[in-house]
């Protein structure tokens, strides 16, 4: 994402200030003179960069997933001088497919009988199992049907309450979600494939130029009602 987002830079008008990674680690000293952090790395690394963000008061969009367990602490320690935006998914498309997935199982929900499940692919290099955009997916549907407790990865578990989700791992898979609702009458389902990166890297770059000069705690949903 990072090689996505520096290539697709120029056409935006923007140029990198610095790349950092484990061989190059971040410190708050080498942030002087940036004007906004865009941080896709490794869940074990994600949290600590915020936080050096924070202290340089340098806004960040947040794209790396497998870390949400830390989120509340994150928030707890920002102040009026931070700005910080998060995403499972910055695809414009995988942002409509979360809102027509949630819509979709408001209306079902109201007649019941349909069961959901998930299934994402992604390439064999990703860490976290199952996708973030996925648990959001899921997410969107228990919200909406109150006979889901939870979500599970497959497969599934003794509890009938639990949405099942299964992850796949192919080679050279930028990202497949299809969400299926199916009873004893019909099956929906709605899919979104990712055919490259560069739909990710150009929402990651749009919410950038979103969150610039701005602060506070800012979603997708933000960006794209701007």
């Amino acid at each position: 994402m990072g090689q996505a987002i520096a290539e697709l830079l120029p056409e935006f008008g923007h140029e990198i200030h610095s790349t950092y990674s484990q061989k190059n680690l971040l410190t708050r000293e080498k942030l002087a003179g940036a004007d906004i952090a865009i941080e896709f790395s490794l869940p074990n690394l994600c949290v600590e960069h915020i936080n050096i963000c924070f202290e340089a008061n340098i806004p960040v969009i947040v794209g790396t997933t497998g870390w949400y367990e830390q989120y509340p602490k994150v928030i707890s320690n920002m102040n009026s001088n931070h700005a910080l935006l998060c995403a499972t998914n910055f695809s414009i498309g995988v942002q409509a497919l979360f809102h027509i997935n949630r819509e979709l199982a408001r209306i079902l929900n109201k007649f019941g009988g349909y069961e959901v499940s998930i299934e994402e692919i992604h390439h064999t290099a990703k860490l976290d199992k199952p996708s973030g955009t996925a648990i959001t997916l899921a997410e969107g549907v228990i919200h909406e049907m109150p006979q889901y407790a939870s979500w599970k990865l497959h497969p599934r578990s003794e509890q009938s309450n639990d949405l099942m989700i299964q992850a796949l791992r192919e080679p050279e898979v930028p990202g497949t979600h299809e969400v299926s609702f199916k009873s004893a009458i019909d099956t929906l389902k709605i899919l979104h494939v990712a055919h490259s990166r560069k739909g990710f890297a150009t929402g990651a770059i749009r919410a950038a130029e979103f969150l610039y000069n701005k602060k506070g705690v800012f979603t997708m949903s933000d960006v794209l009602n701007s």
